[in-house]
Order: C-alpha cells, then structure tokens, then sequence
C-alpha cells in the first residue's frame, strides 16, 4: 500500500524535504517488510485441516449436497493455502468407504450398515477431488473405538455383534480392547484393504487409545492382565506396551503394504506434566498421554514407529495449567526425531487476545513461535470448516499472509531421499483450450523413482532462477500441463518444471522461456 502525503501543501522547504525523506523511508520499510513475510514463508511446510464426520455434520445429507458441501470447503482451504486433508473415514469401527469388513457409518446415511443412495464412495471422491486441487489426503480412523456415546444400534457385521467378546463398554462407548492380539490383527487388516484399494498418501489416527478416564469408571481388563501380561507387573506399563505394539504393528504393516504411505499421529497436547515427570515433563497441570491414555508417544517418535506427529496444542497462550507457549516449545524439544506439526484449534485461537495486544488475537504470537520453533515443519487446522467460515478472519490472515505462497511436503528422507527425474519434452502448444504448457513423465521402475506431482515456477525476464523462493511457485499439480496467462504475447517468462517423487523429493528443473 502506498500513501501519498500532501507535501504540495507545505510552504515550508525543510517541511518539504523532510515529508518526502519520511516517504522514502515508508516505503523502504514496506518492502523490507514484504521481503521478511516472504522469507518467513518455507518453501515445505505442512498445511493440513481435520474434516471430521464424527460431528454429523454429513448425516441426512444427499451424496449430491455432501459433495456440494465438500466442494466447497476444499475450494476455500486451497485459497488458503492448504496443501493436505485429513479426512475422517472410521468413527467407531465403521466406514465412510465401500469397506470390505465394516459396515457403512451412520455418520455418513444415518442407519449404520446403510449404503449411501445413490451410490456413492465418498473416500475414492475425496482421493480424485484433493489430488485435483494439489493437496495430500490422508485417511483418518480411530483405531480402538467401536461404539460413540450417541450410537444406539449396530449393523450385524459390526465388530461389537460379530466378537462381543474383544470390545468393552466404558463411559456409553464400546472400546476394542487393546489388550486382545486379535484386534491389533484386526484394525491392520482394515487398514490393509483401505490402503490397496485407495490412493491416499497418510494413514491418520488421533488421540483415542485407552479411553479418556471418568472418574467412577475402571477400565474391566482384569481378565486380559492375567492372560497377556507378557510379565510386566505393572497394570500401567502393560497398557502402554499394549498400545505401542499395535502402533508398531500398524506402522509396519503400512509400510508392508505401501512404503510411501505416511503414518501420523495426533495425540493429547500434553505428554507427562513436570509433577509426574520431574525430568521430562512439561511445566503443565492437564491429563497426560502417558499416564492416562497410556500413549508413549515419545517412545513411538524416537523408535521410528510414526512418521510425523501432530499433538493437539488446542489450548491459548497464557492458559493457567496448559499454556501454548510452554507446550509448543516442549514438543519442539522433544518430538524431533519425526517430522513434527501443530494442531492448533482455530477457534479458541480466533477467540482469546494477544497478551500483548489486547487488539489483536492470538493467531500472529502463535504464528511467530511456529516459525522460532526450528523442529516444526507444519500446522494441522481443527478443523476445515471453522476456517472455511473464516472465523476471526483466520482464513483471510493464511491466504494473505502466513500461507500466501505455494508450499511443497516436508521431505521424510527416513522413508526416501532420492530425486526423480526431471519432466521430459516440455513445451508451450496452442490449443482450442488456449495457450498450454505440456511435459511427460520420466521413466521410473520402482515406486521410490515414480513421479507423482510437479512444480512450475515462473521467473520475469533477466530475474535470476531460484528455486527456493514459493513466491514464484505457480502451481503444485498432479497434472502434466499448465494452462498459460496468455495476454499480449509481448512479454517474457521464464517458466521452470520440476518432478516430485511420493516423498516430495524435488528434480531438476526444465526450462522453457515463453512470450505471454
């Protein structure tokens, strides 16, 4: 923005010149500021947003306006610059997919066991419909929880119907129990048959494991402790085993399957607090992963069982038992040994003020110590539709600012670090479509040298190429053309194709200049 100041108003010629210098000066601080937004901006950062159906913001819903609804939303988070989806498709051991061992959710028909009508598979549309628009999709399930409070009839094939015996009631929910070796083989077949049938790119779970405590209730394992107890004495260190052996199963099963495929967690925003912890705890007061969830997730990061974390920091900064800053800059220390993401609740962020701007909220301070944070590497939005509805202007802040450019996967060279082959035969065509730039695949034999998307930048005449800056980053496509800007023909560009593998390991660039 440039303001013009009214120097033809002032008689004095000190006043003059000095208007003027103060003009210089506003403006050399405009694109100084312009330039820092545009080096706080990484090139790779991961942009996801939870789509829940848990909510039931789907049921009754027609495939016609469920589609419309999602349409939409994806619309709006690619102006956001959302580049991954994570999407819900496993409420309580049911499927928002064509399943071939569970019955369709009730959150998707309303019945349980109901098939959409007309017919529809809302996973495989999801799969065409974000890789259309660039972005990721990563299938989310809850592994352990079989029964919502709210669900009051089950489908004959239900797990819950079919082995009553493998699932325990706790709090109005059914729970498969975590200590049976028969449902870890279980939910790893499911997610199996998810992973050979559908293209995602992640396998998501969140933070439900043993079930969050209440207090009256006891979890009723006593028989499981007598038989499965492996010899740990300790009931709590033996629920923990059990949940980190499904999570390592799940993790190899995965990779067994498809390699590339990433496996993220989002647990509980708080690990151990500093009381139970002395030495490694984080200076809080709130429920514990470890303790009662009996989720190690460090143990998880640290053996390379996970592929990326996303703890739920879903709290304010300056919250009296979990505050954000606290919490952020211990997961920063600590879950390092994966790439690690930020949940961050929208709309708790949009809703409290900046304890140093009262004028503000919260979202600049949190976006600051993302970026002074140097282990994290990406945000997971809870959830899509609070920032589709751009509450506090939270939308309207990432598409203009904070996620204003293009950003490409944080690498995982722990799952691949070799770069493709850069695109072949690139050129600009003529077409009844208009002015298209085209390129092809290279050849690849194995699944780590296949390329799955590309880069195309755009350079003026006589800028220098750099390929690490996203300002010049036009499009991330799965697609192997580019529609031109065409307008006079009367101006050059450089444009530059690069390859990116399933990991995002980026090529070499092609160039082709072109007159627009």
């Amino acid at each position: 923005m440039i303001i013009f100041v009214p120097c033809n108003q002032m008689n004095d010629m000190k006043k003059n010149f000095l208007c003027n210098l103060l003009l210089v000066f506003f403006l050399l601080a405009c694109n100084v500021m312009d330039a820092m937004a545009a080096a706080a901006t990484s090139k790779r950062e991961f942009r996801g947003a939870w789509i829940q159906a848990v909510n039931g913001q789907f049921q009754g819903m027609t495939p016609a306006a469920m589609q419309q609804t999602l349409s939409y939303q994806l619309d709006e988070l690619q102006k956001d610059g959302v580049n991954a989806i994570i999407f819900q498709v496993r409420p309580e051991c049911d499927a928002l997919y064509a399943s071939s061992y569970e019955p369709w959710s009730r959150f998707l028909t309303g019945i349980q066991g109901q098939a959409p009508s007309p017919y529809w598979d809302p996973l495989a549309w999801m799969v065409q419909q974000c890789h259309k628009r660039g972005m990721e999709i990563h299938a989310w399930i809850n592994p352990y929880r079989a029964k919502t409070k709210g669900t009051t009839v089950l489908a004959k094939n239900h797990i819950a119907i079919t082995h009553p015996e493998r699932v325990f009631s706790y709090d109005g929910q059914f729970i498969l129990n975590p200590a049976i070796p028969a449902n870890r083989e279980y939910i790893c077949k499911v997610v199996d048959d998810l992973l050979r049938r559908y293209d995602v790119d992640g396998l998501h779970i969140d933070d439900y494991f043993y079930p969050y405590p209440v207090a009256g209730e006891q979890i009723p394992d006593d028989k499981e402790f007598a038989l499965y107890k492996n010899g740990i004495q300790d009931r709590g260190d033996w629920r923990r085993y059990n949940v980190s052996m499904f999570v390592k199963q799940l993790h190899d099963s995965i990779k067994a399957t498809k390699p590339w495929v990433k496996f993220g967690i989002s647990p509980f925003g708080i690990y151990r607090n500093k009381q139970s912890a002395p030495t490694i705890g984080s200076d809080t007061k709130g429920l514990q992963n470890y303790d009662d969830l009996y989720a190690d997730v460090l143990l998880w990061v640290n053996n390379g069982w996970v592929d990326y974390t996303v703890p739920q920091i879903y709290w304010q900064i300056g919250h009296p038992t979990a505050d954000y800053k606290t919490l952020i800059t211990w997961w920063n220390k600590y879950a390092a040994n994966r790439p690690l993401f930020i949940g961050e609740d929208v709309e708790r962020t949009a809703k409290y003020p900046d304890l140093q701007n009262p004028n503000s909220n919260q979202m600049p301070a949190k976006y600051l110590l993302h970026q002074q944070m140097n282990h994290v590497q990406g945000t997971v939005l809870w959830y899509a539709k609070a920032v589709v509805d751009n509450t506090g202007n939270y939308g309207t802040a990432l598409r203009n600012t904070y996620w204003r450019y293009p950003a490409l996967q944080p690498l995982m060279p722990f799952i691949d670090k070799k770069a493709p082959k850069k695109p072949k035969k690139v050129k600009p065509v003529w077409t009844s479509d208009g002015y298209i730039l085209f390129w092809t695949a290279p050849k690849a034999k194995k699944w780590d040298d296949i390329v799955n998307k590309y880069v195309v930048y755009r350079f003026e005449k006589g800028e220098k190429i750099n390929l690490n800056d996203p300002s010049k980053i036009v499009t991330i496509t799965y697609q192997t053309f580019y529609r031109l800007p065409y307008e006079r023909g009367g101006d050059q560009y450089t444009y530059v194709v690069t390859s990116l593998d399933r990991m995002s390991n980026e090529s070499k660039g092609v160039k082709k200049k072109i007159k627009l």
